[in-house]
């Protein structure tokens, strides 16, 4: 089994003393969104796999030597301001951040994700040129992948169009974008990748990828998964099954992109409700919630 650690919130960043609790323990429940009656409890021994999502690698650093299990990060890094990502600490600190963690967990265990891109009166098409270039040069023998992703027309974008005001990208932005940004990651020993994309690259070097593909996962677990993960609606998505540990509504980053941020009365009503000794990252269970032990494929 693999988990994600999560794509539904950052627990790295807020959350990290209630992981460890749960690794501790030996399990963790999960509600079902669609069906919060319903508790899926996931046990520690079944565990193959950490796969960590984190815009903020920081808060567990120093807790990575008490975890025994095989760990997998992919750590956000873009340069938007407060506008856009208001609850970031300073990117500098991120970015030693991410070279201590390379220096803890080894450099092929580790992704940095320039995403989303979009272009703006603000973020400009030389800004994310620069911004890559920069990003490149800093962490020059700390990562060897960098996985890129375009923004999407999510609810929340929709919602928050006046402060993003994104443009669509004309094909001569995306040729900018590929020609550019390959040049920048093949002068650090970098491979840019994209994952699930229109507009994969591939023409300017880039390599098309998945999150977690069957390959990898053998790699990093010695295990074969061969069931695709039922949480991506979309069929082009060839990630493996995964398990997602998170709460929808409950990241305080509040970056104005987020899809799994759309109400933020609810995240900070679900942040309220936190308890870094339940079970649950979002309250805690009750006498009426139906639990079952979540098999191990």
């Amino acid at each position: 089994m693999i988990l994600n650690i999560s794509g539904r919130t950052d627990i790295v960043a807020f959350y990290s003393d209630w992981l460890m609790n749960r690794l501790d323990e030996g399990f963790i429940d999960v509600r079902n969104p669609f069906n919060p009656k319903m508790v899926s409890r996931i046990m520690m021994d079944d565990v193959d796999l950490l796969f960590f999502c984190t815009k903020n690698p920081i808060p567990i650093l120093d807790k990575l030597k008490n975890i025994n299990k095989k760990m997998y990060f992919h750590v956000t890094l873009t340069s938007y301001k407060k506008n856009i990502e208001p609850n970031l600490p300073p990117k500098k600190k991120i970015i030693d951040a991410i070279k201590k963690l390379s220096d803890i967990i080894g450099i092929d265990n580790l992704v940095i994700r320039y995403d989303p891109i979009f272009i703006s009166d603000e973020y400009s098409l030389m800004y994310h040129v620069k911004t890559f270039d920069r990003i490149c040069e800093l962490l020059d023998g700390y990562v060897n992948k960098i996985l890129i992703h375009f923004i999407d027309d999510y609810k929340n974008v929709r919602k928050n169009y006046g402060s993003i005001k994104y443009r669509s990208l004309t094909d001569n932005d995306y040729k900018i974008i590929g020609t550019s940004f390959s040049f920048s990651a093949k002068k650090h020993n970098i491979s840019v990748h994209t994952c699930n994309e229109k507009r994969d690259l591939t023409e300017y070097g880039f390599i098309k990828d998945d999150c977690m593909s069957k390959e990898l996962a053998l790699k990093l677990t010695g295990k074969t998964f061969n069931k695709k993960w039922r949480a991506r609606k979309d069929l082009v998505c060839r990630c493996v099954e995964m398990v997602d540990i998170g709460v929808y509504n409950s990241c305080r980053h509040f970056c104005k992109y987020c899809y799994a941020n759309y109400d933020e009365s609810k995240v900070n009503e679900n942040y309220g409700k936190h308890n870094p000794k339940s079970s649950l990252l979002v309250g805690d269970l009750n006498s009426n919630d139906v639990i079952k032990i979540r098999q191990n494929n």
